[in-house]
């Protein structure tokens, strides 16, 4: 087993880069079987999601080539009808493209539900309604979701309204709509960057998709695409982390290769507390000379906070002047990191949907653990924010969606390292 050990109290200063999104990359390369052809996906994130996907990929058929870092060949003319292996499916969320991906090709999916972070139930009745809705019979049990198009009408186009924005079900409505018979709208879509880089690489492979990131989303199906080369957009939410972690320990950092419209709400946030944020054409430049003031924030779809955000401006909530809340409207168990920061001395309350934060807080060393992927990142800012030693456990929730973090915070002045310890249960166990 691994940990993080963090000598924390030091300003980071210095440079940034950002790397490909997570949340675009896991996407696009499901999105890659309906291809059925050769792409070439650039500026992938090297982290364990990405890693499953294309391991999932080659499960079923694929042929996957590495090209250079972060240039991945996808090869899916050999991708079967198949069930994916479930130790494999169950290991991340976005492994439920595969349902869309394998219905729009082929007419038909069965595949495992999917696991990562724990937020409580993931429902995924918007995703069975579009399936439904295009012409697909559904079934949900023993731990699979299976769509089956009309065999003599196959998929045909209709239009979908969804009762609330899911990324999740938008991006599978596209992927199932794309060689769909006739046309598709998609009514209150969520409008994430990254569901417009799906479409934006679809229709780099010849799909008909309009309107991605507005509330209407319109699909006129194609007979079939081809491949092409595609580069995924830099990760919105790794940008909020060190634009965050700059603040939390007083330094200075210029976070390079961001689409700086993509953080306007994390940006106008921190604006807020009294930390200043240069903008550039594809950078910003964070920093803060006085007191951070206390604040109000509330996470909501894209344009709003983003929810992959919350636990890591709660650290910033815990040092500003002054009481703060933070309401969570999209992962009602997104406070389970709340544990963690009371062990390093946070003053937190939570009532249903809402954190109230006590401020002025003086973090002291802990040895927490990463509850799940942006609770893990705010342990490590507050680590970084905090004179003395702490230990993060449990990193591998971490590694699901950060390339090489203990390196980038660690070029920025960070005393931090990751170390290898012994797991005790299976010690005791083979005892």
């Amino acid at each position: 087993m691994e940990k993080i050990i963090v000598d924390g109290g030091i300003p980071l200063y210095g440079k940034v880069e950002i790397s490909g999104m997570k949340n675009a990359a896991v996407a696009v390369v499901f999105a890659s079987v309906l291809a059925n052809d050769v792409c070439v996906i650039d500026n992938l994130p090297n982290i364990s999601d990405v890693s499953d996907s294309l391991s999932i990929l080659e499960s079923i058929g694929a042929k996957i080539k590495v090209i250079s870092k972060g240039a991945v060949e996808i090869d899916t003319r050999g991708v079967r009808d198949a069930e994916a292996p479930m130790e494999l499916v169950r290991k991340m969320r976005a492994s439920y493209y595969l349902a869309g991906a394998l219905l729009g090709r082929f007419g038909s999916a069965k595949v495992g539900l999917p696991g990562g972070c724990d937020f409580g139930v993931r429902p995924i009745d918007l995703h069975v309604k579009a399936f439904e809705k295009l012409g697909a019979t559904v079934t949900v049990g023993n731990g699979c979701i299976e769509a089956v198009a009309n065999p003599e009408q196959g998929l045909r186009g209709k239009n979908i309204y969804f009762d609330c924005c899911s990324v999740g079900a938008t991006i599978n409505a596209i992927l199932a709509a794309v060689l769909a018979e006739g046309s598709t709208i998609i009514e209150n879509p969520a409008r994430e960057p990254h569901v417009v880089d799906v479409a934006n690489f679809l229709n780099a492979c010849g799909a008909d998709i309009r309107g991605a990131g507005t509330n209407i989303i319109k699909i006129n199906g194609v007979e079939k695409l081809h491949g092409c080369e595609y580069s995924i957009i830099p990760d919105m939410i790794e940008a909020g982390t060190f634009m965050i972690a700059a603040a939390a320990t007083g330094g200075k950092l210029y976070i390079d290769n961001i689409i700086p419209k993509h953080m306007e709400a994390v940006t106008e946030k921190l604006r807020e507390m009294n930390i200043t944020v240069e903008e550039y054409d594809e950078a910003v430049c964070v920093f803060c000379e006085d007191k951070m003031e206390a604040i109000n924030v509330k996470t909501l779809p894209y344009p709003g906070f983003p929810t992959d955000m919350h636990p890591q401006m709660s650290v910033l909530l815990c040092l500003a002047d002054g009481a703060s809340t933070l309401s969570e409207t999209i992962w009602s168990n997104r406070f389970r990191y709340v544990d963690e920061l009371q062990r390093m001395g946070a003053k937190i309350k939570v009532e249903d949907k809402t954190a109230f934060f006590e401020g002025n807080t003086v973090f002291t060393p802990a040895v927490v653990k990463a509850v799940d992927l942006r609770a893990g990142a705010a342990m490590v800012i507050a680590a970084l924010a905090t004179k003395g030693r702490t230990e993060i456990e449990d990193i591998a929730y971490i590694e699901r969606g950060y390339v090489d973090i203990v390196e980038k915070f660690r070029g920025v002045g960070g005393n931090i390292r990751k170390v290898y310890f012994p797991d005790t249960k299976q010690m005791n166990n083979a005892s």
